[in-house]
């Protein structure tokens, strides 16, 4: 009886988190169609990304439900050939790295390390997780191949982190960690673009940041400031910035995940973005996997994150249903439970 009243306590637990990310998800939508109609806006982008978020969340339920090692397997072999057979990912305008595509290569390419490490804490056979990591490690060489040294240290990182979540006997500390490593990326960006750290370190910075990047930084937390409420509108922050404008291969993005929010949809929209990547956190926090799972997966999409918030990788569909789906795959239930018994 002590085992079905737990049961049904966990049931409990994530219906709950399921339904704060269905509110969650659903203010997103919401926010961008307001912002957008404020401002002659354009929210497509934003509900396509949305959507691509969910569809890959359901997708990772249902297959990790039902093929708990062999549905991430498949996932990082898939995000592995994804950046092989189709280096630029999208079509449009090559912007030099780690802006644009080089970004998006990095980002996906993390997903299917976690991805790989996920599964490879998920199986029972130790010659199966021996091969799943060197999986992980093989897709750390390949981004390093293919020049994403983004790329190569995010994969390393994840690794790493998938390695240590073995010795912790607790994922709450973990999570913390994570989500302070997501505020400390997301901080330093802010203070570059409003020229708030040392002169020392923002040289440095300036060298591999690339001053381009910094001065669309400059232009979103201008464009924050001035409509902090709603913002300029979605997908108009390119129209606005002088950077952009002068440009010779505008996308029309700062680059920068939060920023971009700031801009284009105020301090709603930014407040919405940390929401979303909470209540991630929360369904990690939540999954019936183990520990070591459950943090692999979350390093991984931390480390999305900090991509996303020096970078453009977001607005890739294929990245954002990778994201969507690695967060599936780690807080789905398993239909079969063989290795309760032992």
């Amino acid at each position: 009886m002590t085992s079905v009243a737990g049961s049904d306590v966990d049931g409990d637990r994530r219906n709950v988190s399921d339904v704060v990310g269905v509110l969650v998800l659903g203010a997103c939508a919401a926010w961008s169609l307001i912002t957008a109609a404020a401002h002659d806006g354009r929210p497509e982008g934003v509900l396509l990304a949305l959507l691509a978020v969910a569809a890959g969340y359901a997708a990772g339920r249902i297959s990790g439900a039902l093929l708990p090692v062999a549905a991430p397997s498949v996932a990082a072999l898939t995000g592995l050939g994804l950046t092989v057979a189709l280096p630029r990912l999208a079509s449009g305008p090559e912007i030099v790295g780690p802006l644009g595509h080089a970004g998006a290569t990095a980002a996906l390419l993390t997903l299917a390390t976690g991805a790989a490490c996920c599964a490879a804490w998920t199986t029972a056979s130790p010659v199966l997780r021996i091969l799943l990591r060197l999986l992980a490690a093989g897709i750390a060489v390949a981004s390093a191949a293919l020049g994403s040294v983004s790329g190569l240290v995010a994969c390393t990182a994840v690794l790493l982190c998938s390695l240590a979540a073995g010795g912790m006997r607790h994922r709450g500390p973990g999570i913390a960690g994570l989500a302070l490593a997501a505020t400390a990326v997301t901080g330093l960006t802010w203070a570059v673009a409003a020229n708030a750290v040392p002169d020392g370190l923002a040289e440095s910075l300036r060298g591999r940041l690339t001053p381009h990047r910094i001065h669309l930084w400059h232009d979103a937390l201008h464009l924050a400031r001035d409509n902090t409420a709603l913002g300029v509108g979605p997908g108009r922050f390119g129209e606005l910035s002088t950077t952009s404008a002068q440009s010779l291969l505008p996308d029309g993005k700062p680059h920068s995940a939060p920023l971009q929010m700031a801009a284009e949809q105020g301090v709603v929209g930014l407040l919405l973005l940390a929401a979303a990547f909470c209540w991630l956190l929360y369904a990690l926090w939540r999954s019936p996997h183990p520990s070591p799972v459950v943090l692999t997966g979350g390093a991984a999409l931390t480390a999305l994150a900090a991509i996303a918030a020096v970078g453009n990788a977001l607005s890739f569909t294929m990245v954002s249903v990778g994201a969507g789906l690695l967060a599936g795959l780690t807080t789905a239930r398993p239909l079969t439970d063989e290795a309760a018994p032992k």
